[in-house]
């Protein structure tokens, strides 16, 4: 059984909330490399307005790949949208993203995470803390990125 990993931050942006949620859930190849990320690519199907599936490829050596599969939930009435893999090393993994209105023109994402991890079924209290707290910093490291793109494109 995998050992649940739950976190959570919020990220600043310097953008109206309307417009940080449509830049968050306007998907494109080019997402990974705004996080820093090398050595990957990305497919984006559209099911519906409101449903996406993105299948990420990693390159992880020369002959060596890692496929995520996230199916991402959209709900643009309320600002908050869903992902969850649907394979990989994260699999059945979700993570709930929200936007919310700041005091004038500025907004704040809202993160939840919960990662599966599927490495070491009998992870101790002190591990699973860690492993939360590496997530936390890496998703939050992601969105601080992300966050300086946005602000640069919307200006």
């Amino acid at each position: 059984m995998p050992t649940p990993i739950y976190y959570h931050f919020q990220q600043h942006f310097n953008v109206p909330a309307r417009k940080a949620f449509e830049w968050c859930t306007t998907y494109t190849p080019r997402d990974h490399a705004l996080m820093g990320v090398k050595d990957v690519s990305r497919k984006i199907e559209n099911i519906t307005d409101r449903t996406v599936i993105l299948t990420d490829t990693f390159n992880i050596g020369a002959d060596n790949q890692i496929e995520k599969q996230k199916l991402v939930q959209i709900y643009p009435e309320i600002l908050f949208w869903t992902s969850t893999h649907l394979n990989g090393p994260a699999k059945h993994s979700q993570f709930i993203y929200m936007i919310t209105a700041g005091a004038v023109d500025d907004s704040y994402l809202d993160f939840t995470g919960l990662l599966l991890d599927y490495r070491d079924e009998k992870m101790s209290e002190a591990d699973a803390a860690k492993l939360a707290e590496k997530a936390c910093k890496d998703d939050a490291g992601s969105w601080v990125l992300l966050a300086e793109a946005m602000e640069q494109e919307l200006r």
